[in-house]
């Protein structure tokens, strides 16, 4: 007896054994159990989800021995018949090869009979959306009213193309691609009955492969079988695939996690040995932060889609938020220049080079600012740090950047004597540094506390904040200061984007400013007194006006609007930037 593919071999012969599609099921299930049949179905959906095999499925539960029901018997003649595709009340057509009206009106044209054997006469067109647009017209009016004895199974991958007036005569249903959970459950059910080995990650990675069809997973499950001489390894399913090893790719990352740029090129080398992909290696390692992403935000939602679960929610915890934005963005702007690199793997490995370069500042546990020794953001000591979102600038131009923003440059820094205290920057409010990319005079505030709660937008200028935990901060108020205690205010309409770190964030900044601990407590209202941002608002504004004002006595501008009889459009001056 000839093999026969897994694909046919375990094709469902019931609804129970369907895999997925439970939204579909469920209404044929109730539809036949209930005895409330329509006249027309059409399922649509990617190849390799069901769509035909729920249509036999369906023609054997209407014309089963049995009796309409949604459990068929499989086994009176009405079942055989059609699980082996020789029942004459099953007309099954691919429209795909006829397309000609002729064919339609030759398929009608017995359709007022009754069916030769079985309850109903059973049209299933596959591919219907090949049919042309006069086969269309001749099917509306059969299609719209047939004979009490007949139905239509329609299926499509492409319901688009259907007409609005097929799809309003029929009860449409849309089948969804298999998430690679369902496929490697499945696919370790099917090599069990089969008794042959298999190693589970590689299901997973039949699984992705598969794109969301049944019917590919099993097609290359039988490719896998052959390719590793009767059983399935992972090893064997990736060379078989071409995929980058995702060894490599947790080795790159979990190296710039941890600051060590000589362990992310050895991975980087590594992973070249096997001649791989490298934008296949870009995907991945964005396929892999995202899932960090998300692990991050949502710990009990985290993706299992290849079984990795438990090294993603590491990487989770080794990484901040920021930090996992930050690289998805450089891999992503890495994948798009890889074209133009000189060849892939310096793309990638210069991919991977920014994430090292341009990591966040560290705010370890004393608030203090500390860059690490290769360039690379790192941890002043050991126990848990935190990062802020500003990059770490490398270069002259970058520290003059970091300048502007009140932060001294790590590479433009000197190192602090051991025993003085962390700084930041000095910069009177409202007033830029004079030199660009020069170094910054540091000073230190005294301890003594706030005078006032005006002073508050003064004071953020020398936080060295940025990022998010900046907004939030700028649209603060002080509202009261006793000693340490400092509460503040946050404005009703930014409480969206908070939350309980950016708080902590903003007690180290204070706590590292005046060098004593500190407490911070932050309530949402409407704020009393001006916030920083207010204060950039209101500034904004006078600039703008004095902007507009100018223009409008400059002389030059008078007698230009004179001459020509003109109008000065006041939404086309901008300020210059103090």
């Amino acid at each position: 007896m000839s093999y026969q593919v897994l694909a046919r071999k375990w094709r469902p012969r019931r609804f129970s054994e369907m895999v997925g599609q439970e939204h579909v099921l469920q209404a044929l299930v109730n539809a036949l159990d209930h005895d409330r049949l329509h006249h027309a179905y059409l399922f649509t959906g990617t190849r390799g989800v069901g769509k035909t095999t729920i249509a036999r499925i369906l023609a054997k539960s209407l014309n089963c021995e049995a009796g309409v029901s949604s459990e068929p018997c499989g086994t009176c003649s009405s079942c055989l018949e059609i699980a082996e595709g020789r029942s004459v009340d099953l007309l099954e057509v691919d429209a795909a090869s006829r397309t000609k009206v002729e064919d339609t009106r030759d398929l009608l044209e017995n359709v007022q009979y009754a069916p030769t054997r079985s309850r109903y006469k059973v049209y299933l067109i596959d591919e219907v959306h090949m049919l042309s647009n006069s086969s269309f017209n001749a099917l509306l009016k059969t299609l719209e009213e047939p004979p009490p004895h007949v139905k239509f199974l329609l299926a499509t991958t492409d319901p688009q193309k259907l007409p609005a007036t097929v799809l309003s005569r029929c009860l449409q249903f849309n089948l969804k691609n298999m998430v690679p959970e369902q496929i490697a459950a499945h696919l370790g059910a099917v090599l069990d009955a089969e008794m042959i080995r298999y190693e589970e990650p590689a299901l997973w990675l039949l699984g992705r492969s598969a794109d969301g069809s049944m019917r590919d997973a099993l097609s290359l499950t039988d490719q896998a079988i052959a390719f590793g001489a009767g059983a399935i390894t992972e090893a064997g399913v990736r060379s078989m695939l071409g995929t980058v090893d995702m060894t490599f790719v947790y080795a790159v990352l979990e190296a710039v996690a941890a600051g060590d740029a000589a362990a992310a090129l050895a991975a980087v080398a590594h992973m070249a040995e096997h001649a791989p992909d490298f934008e296949s290696g870009l995907d991945e390692l964005l396929s892999l932060l995202h899932r960090v992403a998300v692990a991050q935000m949502l710990p009990d939602h985290a993706d299992n889609s290849r079984g990795d679960s438990e090294r993603v929610a590491r990487l989770a915890l080794s990484l901040t938020a920021e930090d996992a934005q930050l690289f998805y963005q450089m891999a992503l702007n890495g994948k798009r220049d890889l074209p133009h690199a000189a060849d892939p793997r310096s793309g990638f490995e210069m991919t991977v080079l920014r994430m090292l370069a341009f990591r966040p500042l560290v705010l370890p546990d004393d608030g203090s600012l500390v860059p690490s020794a290769d360039g690379a953001s790192g941890t002043a000591g050991p126990g848990p740090a935190k990062h802020g979102s500003a990059a770490a600038p490398q270069s002259a131009a970058a520290a003059e950047q970091a300048a502007v923003a009140g932060v001294e440059s790590p590479a433009a820094a000197e190192p602090p004597a051991a025993a003085e205290s962390p700084t930041v920057a000095s910069v009177p409010a409202g007033e830029p540094p004079k030199a660009a990319g020069a170094r910054l005079q540091l000073d230190r505030a005294s301890p003594p506390a706030l005078t006032a709660c005006a002073d508050w937008p003064d004071l953020l200028d020398r936080l060295g904040l940025a990022g998010m935990v900046l907004s939030i901060a700028s649209h603060c108020a002080l509202e009261a200061q006793q000693g340490s205690d400092f509460r503040f205010v946050l404005d009703d309409n930014q409480m969206g984007l908070f939350n309980p770190g950016h708080a902590e964030r903003i007690r180290l900044a204070l706590q590292n400013y005046f060098d004593t601990p500190v407490s911070v407590s932050i309530e949402p209202g409407r704020p009393t007194t001006e916030t920083p941002a207010m204060r950039i608002a209101r500034h904004k504004q006078e600039r703008q006006r004095a902007a507009e004002a100018a223009i409008e006595s400059d002389a030059r501008v008078q007698r230009l609007i004179q001459r020509f009889d003109g109008e000065l459009d006041r939404t086309s001056i901008t300020p210059l930037e103090p």
